[in-house]
């Protein structure tokens, strides 16, 4: 029987004997991506290896291994491939460990792994961006944005936007796409949180790179410290945006005043918050994983604080009292963004 014909399952074990030369090796999951994306563990053949599964139909591999090697070239620590079979969608890599960043990070250790983070974060965005490298344009920014109307406020929350939501709505999403345009460019990870790090000798590794666009500078510091999973107190996370700024400044990056990248962290964020909580709703009603949308209220949490300072953003606390602060009450995993719950 063609390879191709086999269970996916199949196709992976049988791929990863090959590459061994070790019909006795096998397979255990070794976590899932939110997408299609997963990763398995080798039993039985030291040392263990993963393979990653990128079923070509659903997840092409190539753009992880584009934005890998140029990551590599630029000295960012990244999974070592030994083998990578595109057609397929198999690649087998080291074994960094069972444990990323979010597994490891607590109160007393934060300070330090969060300062080899950065470290790791001026490597990534000293990275020079081609011509033709995929922007943060305003067709993107505005596509995310409508994710949170589209799937949090349409399909979660069954809300119809009558005429002066839709006006608050296009108001928030001109304010958030011009202040992103108007920051500093340089390149972005795009999902730069502890999740996808993991604890290395030389690292931190850095994986789910392969989304990587040209984009505000504030956005991958933001996304490290307003994590999607865990909250840290305001005045630790005010202590490693200013240690970032300080270190990137002196790397030659184009961070604008202090003051002034505060002010792009919070609104930047602003557009990362809605964009998340429309993924978690997406990922609920579309592709039946319900869990993420209990952090939705933590995202809630990070508006609360950020939206009361800016008051161009009063549309959206409209909608947000209007629509949603009824609503949280369902949700169990409240939290008010201030405590750690590392």
């Amino acid at each position: 029987m063609d390879s191709g014909t086999l269970p996916r399952e199949e196709q992976r074990l049988a791929w990863t004997r090959q590459i061994l030369g070790d019909r006795n090796v096998g397979l255990a999951r070794a976590s899932a991506d939110a997408g299609f994306r997963s990763y398995w563990r080798t039993l039985g053949a030291e040392p263990s290896r993963i393979v990653m599964d990128s079923p070509p139909d659903k997840e092409d591999v190539k753009p992880w291994l584009r934005i890998r090697a140029m990551l590599e070239d630029a000295g960012v620590r990244v999974p070592q491939v030994s083998c990578e079979d595109d057609a397929q969608g198999f690649l087998l890599m080291e074994d960094l460990g069972a444990d990323t960043y979010l597994a490891a990070l607590h109160a007393d250790n934060a300070d330090a792994l969060f300062d080899d983070a950065i470290g790791q974060l001026l490597r990534i965005q000293a990275v020079p961006v081609p011509d033709n490298f995929p922007k943060y344009d305003e067709a993107l920014l505005l596509r995310e944005l409508r994710l949170f109307d589209e799937w949090f406020l349409g399909k979660h929350l069954a809300v119809v936007p009558d005429v002066h939501d839709e006006k608050n709505l296009e108001q928030v999403h001109r304010l958030l796409i011009d202040a992103a345009l108007k920051q500093p460019q340089v390149f972005v990870h795009r999902d730069f949180m502890p999740r996808n790090l993991m604890p290395a000798n030389d690292g931190p590794a850095v994986l789910d790179f392969q989304d990587a666009v040209r984009g505000p500078i504030a956005y991958d510091p933001l996304c490290l410290f307003k994590d999607a999973f865990v909250s840290w107190p305001q005045a630790r996370v005010d202590g490693w945006l200013e240690r970032y700024h300080q270190r990137a400044k002196a790397a030659g990056l184009p961070v604008p005043s202090l003051e002034q990248f505060r002010r792009d962290v919070d609104w930047i964020g602003v557009h990362r918050h809605l964009k998340v909580i429309g993924i978690f709703a997406r990922l609920h009603h579309r592709d039946a994983k319900p869990h993420y949308l209990e952090d939705a209220p933590r995202f809630f949490a990070y508006l609360d604080r950020v939206l009361p300072k800016y008051p161009e953003l009063a549309p959206l606390v409209a909608i947000i009292d209007r629509h949603i602060r009824p609503t949280l009450k369902e949700y169990t995993h409240w939290t008010d963004g201030t405590g750690d719950e590392s």
